[in-house]
């Protein structure tokens, strides 16, 4: 009867560390437009906008990005305006490498596509499980 209730509770514990990590992730695709269909940007810094998904993929907010057109630094300006909003993924078609430095340094991963925001999140939630 123990044996049935720890494994009882071992698998309660699991599937619920499994939804909280869900919920707390977070992924921002960069995207050239504010919806699911639209393209994801070549370049992430230089994104006009990033689609922002829950650990689920259900589209949470669509924000411009305030430093598309910054004279130099974009990756390193954006990647603190994404870890407030609490992004832990990011995905686009390429990452410079002081994006990819300034990400690492906040814990946030990097994952290279080419699509739409709606099939990049599709595709790395499938990866995922």
């Amino acid at each position: 009867m123990r044996k049935i209730i720890l494994v009882a509770l071992s698998i309660v514990f699991l599937l619920t560390s499994v939804i909280w990590a869900a919920e707390k992730e977070k992924i921002a695709v960069a995207a050239d437009g504010k919806t699911e269909a639209a393209k994801v940007s070549a370049v992430a810094a230089r994104a006009p906008y990033f689609l922002i998904f829950d650990g689920s993929g259900k589209l949470l907010e669509a924000v411009a990005n305030p430093y598309k057109e910054a004279k130099g630094g974009a990756g390193t300006s954006v990647v603190p305006f994404l870890a407030q909003k609490g992004v832990t993924i990011v995905v686009a078609g390429e990452f410079g490498a002081n994006m990819t430095q300034a990400m690492k340094a906040k814990g946030i991963k990097e994952v290279i596509f080419k699509g739409t925001a709606e099939e990049a999140v599709k595709k790395f939630l499938e990866e995922k499980k």
